[in-house]
């Protein structure tokens, strides 16, 4: 089993500001990049009191970071596509901290 490091990076953290939610649930996303924080997903990581890695997250508006969370319904009482979604937005977010230098991955061209 690979050592629990916690992997925590104010710059990722910051990196959420003013983003596009890369979550962007279908009937839930307000499209507001001003509400856009970065958002922990569920992972090995986590426990009581534990949020995940900066690197198990997302960007995510504040509706779509609601939904995830459970805080608000998912729209027509179908969380079936959650991870789906997650998954998508991981990737998503991923990228554009490549894009945004962030986290660098050595002989990446953009």
């Amino acid at each position: 089993m690979l050592k629990a490091t916690r992997i925590e990076s104010k710059h990722i953290r910051n990196a959420a500001r003013g983003e596009q939610c890369t979550l962007g649930i279908i009937g839930v996303c307000n499209g507001n990049p001003e509400t856009t924080v970065l958002a922990h997903l569920p992972d090995e990581s986590h426990g009581m009191s534990r949020k995940s890695d900066d690197i198990s997250a997302v960007f995510a508006c504040h509706a779509c970071h609601d939904c995830i969370d459970g805080r608000a319904k998912w729209p027509h009482g179908d969380a079936g596509p959650r991870d789906w979604y997650m998954r998508r937005a991981q990737t998503r977010t991923l990228r554009r901290l490549i894009e945004l230098g962030v986290v660098t991955i050595k002989g990446v061209k953009l």
